[in-house]
């Protein structure tokens, strides 16, 4: 029989995971700074290779969100091409093309984005550089030393952010998109050549009343992901 204490934390973490989604509207009122500190000691826990732990969190509030947030969004409003620090997919084909679809269509039905409106949908994509609104915005970076180990450890850490902001009830959503701008984050925070910027993780209290946060995905049944070897 499986302890009464297992059970619960079975059922807290199933709970964390089924509310958490990724947030795409934030009201404007900041998290207390306490709160932060907690979230970032919860974030601390996250495994690493080795205990390595390779990643480093530049994290902006108030002023210095608003700040970065009109600088970057007028930097990409200007032309600036995508550059990741990593390789992003080559392509999305299958199922993986399907998934993706499908979420994005999801989104711009909920905010109003009709198909075929490339000026609309443009312009919900933009909304990353604003970080919709976020107060908050945690850069995640990585070792370069470390590679592709030094990615996995540091998207471990990042999964277990949004986990313990959602555990306080702070809102969250990773972008990669941000980092896609990552020549301009490195020059922005004087980022040092041996760290790669791995993402952006905006965070806050979600805007309830927002259709940007009335829908949320799906995942894929186990019969698609796990194959059992038994015996």
């Amino acid at each position: 029989m499986i302890p009464t204490a297992a059970c619960e934390q079975a059922a807290a973490f199933d709970g964390l995971l089924a509310a958490r989604h990724s947030c795409r509207a934030f009201a404007a009122r900041q998290v207390p700074r306490e709160e932060v500190v907690a979230l970032l000691e919860t974030a601390q826990r996250a495994p690493s290779w080795c205990n390595t732990q390779p990643w480093q969190v530049i994290l902006t509030s108030g002023a210095a969100t608003d700040r970065l947030r009109e600088a970057l969004y007028a930097h990409v409003l200007g032309g600036a091409p995508e550059v990741l620090d990593f390789d992003g997919p080559e392509q999305y084909t299958g199922v993986y093309r399907e998934r993706r679809r499908t979420a994005g269509w999801q989104l711009y039905e909920a905010v109003g984005v009709r198909r075929g409106d490339r000026v609309a949908s443009a312009h919900q994509a933009a909304e990353n550089f604003r970080f919709f609104g976020a107060p908050h915005v945690a850069l995640i970076t990585t070792d370069a030393e470390q590679r592709v180990y030094g990615a996995v450890d540091a998207g471990l850490y990042a999964a277990t952010f949004l986990y313990a902001a959602q555990s306080r009830g702070i809102a969250a959503i990773p972008q990669a998109a941000v980092a896609m701008q990552s020549p301009f984050l490195r020059e922005y925070f004087q980022i040092p050549s041996d760290r790669k910027i791995l993402m952006a993780i905006s965070f806050g209290y979600a805007d309830e009343d927002h259709p940007a946060n009335g829908y949320r995905t799906s995942r894929a049944p186990l019969s698609e992901v796990v194959t059992f070897v038994d015996g």
